[in-house]
């Protein structure tokens, strides 16, 4: 019954939902390959060992390693919600078009946690997690954030942190791009 229903209905939310996203790693990926070269190492679509789980992008620059994921919620704006504070516990919730979105923060996290592991012979090297809204409503001025060591920005805002100056010079950025390619192997093809 449910091949029936699938055959003569439009592809289930889930899949719509995956390929909207599918859309916006593209988007970036293609960004990211444009501005690769000595001073910016760029690994895409890597697979976490012993999981069907990926990381979309993986950048190696002056300033360290960079784990970036690309999310694509069109016309949706990324904000940061605070609850608590002076009495009740802190607590900071990603808000995208209206709905809790703080699970990507938790998945960013435990991503950036696999890259320090796979890294941990070179811990002076910093390892930082993205969230790319690729298509979201940014306003004109500020909107990028950090939500619990997690930064929140757009495609330009990821180019101008990638290509800030930093202690690493090209042969240490080659030898971390070697280092995360072994430790995360690409996910297709």
């Amino acid at each position: 019954m449910g091949r029936f229903l699938l055959a003569v209905f439009d592809d289930p939310q889930s899949t719509r939902a995956w390929s909207v996203g599918a859309e916006g790693e593209r988007m970036l990926s293609e960004m990211l390959a444009s501005m690769a070269g000595d001073s910016l190492r760029v690994l895409h679509d890597r697979r976490i060992p012993r999981s069907r789980a990926n990381i979309d992008h993986l950048a190696v620059c002056p300033t360290g390693v960079v784990v970036v994921d690309a999310k694509r919620y069109r016309n949706a704006r990324p904000t940061l919600r605070v609850e608590g504070g002076l009495i009740r516990p802190r607590v900071e919730s990603l808000i995208v078009g209206g709905r809790d979105r703080s699970a990507l923060v938790t998945g960013m996290q435990k991503q950036v946690a696999l890259v320090r592991a796979a890294l941990a012979d070179r811990p002076e090297v910093p390892v930082r997690g993205v969230l790319c809204f690729v298509d979201a409503d940014w306003p004109l001025i500020g909107g990028s954030f950090a939500i619990n060591d997690v930064a929140v920005v757009w495609p330009k805002k990821l180019k101008a942190m990638l290509t800030e100056p930093g202690p690493l010079d090209e042969a240490q950025l080659a030898d971390l791009q070697w280092e995360l390619h072994e430790a995360f192997p690409r996910a297709r093809g």
